[in-house]
């Protein structure tokens, strides 16, 4: 993977170190490791999903925590004390941290694991301030103070 230099951002824009922070770590923590695999689908304008593969992990096995716009998923296999004598061992049974860093009011609305699929369903909740809404134009001046309005050269002495 290519390494992006951002410094020249620092020169001319103000406020976006935390953008430029954010983008270091997701390519250091991607480079770092590529288990488990996972899928990240837009199923909607302000709907997402996350499938990740945790093939072998019980559902008590898995975590899922959201924080301060940080999604953590972390598998933990339980112990396997049976003595088994492998030819082949091929299936990766080991502990994983996957986090995803969130935008602004995005929750995570839903989880379900199904044919060793882990599935997050998130959405992008806005405020009610923050959407945009129409503003009527009337034709009668009914803004404040308008009807009372008085010219000042026509004020009685």
């Amino acid at each position: 993977m290519r390494t992006i230099d951002l410094s020249p951002l620092y020169r001319s824009l103000v406020g976006f170190d935390r953008l430029a922070a954010q983008l270091d770590a997701a390519a250091k923590t991607e480079a770092a490791s590529g288990y488990p695999p996972y899928n990240i689908e837009r199923t909607d304008e302000n709907a997402y999903r996350i499938e990740i593969a945790v093939a072998g992990f019980k559902p008590e096995e898995l975590s899922i925590e959201a924080k301060e716009g940080l999604l953590t998923v972390s598998g933990r296999k339980a112990a396997n004390d049976e003595a088994k004598r492998y030819l082949h061992r091929g299936l990766a049974e080991r502990n994983f941290d996957r986090r995803f860093q969130l935008a602004d009011y995005v929750v995570v609305t839903d989880a379900a694991l199904a044919d060793g699929l882990l599935t997050i369903a998130l959405k992008r909740e806005l405020p009610e301030a923050l959407k945009a809404r129409t503003i009527p134009i009337s034709t009668t001046p009914s803004i404040a103070g308008a009807d009372t309005a008085v010219i000042e050269g026509e004020k009685a002495a």
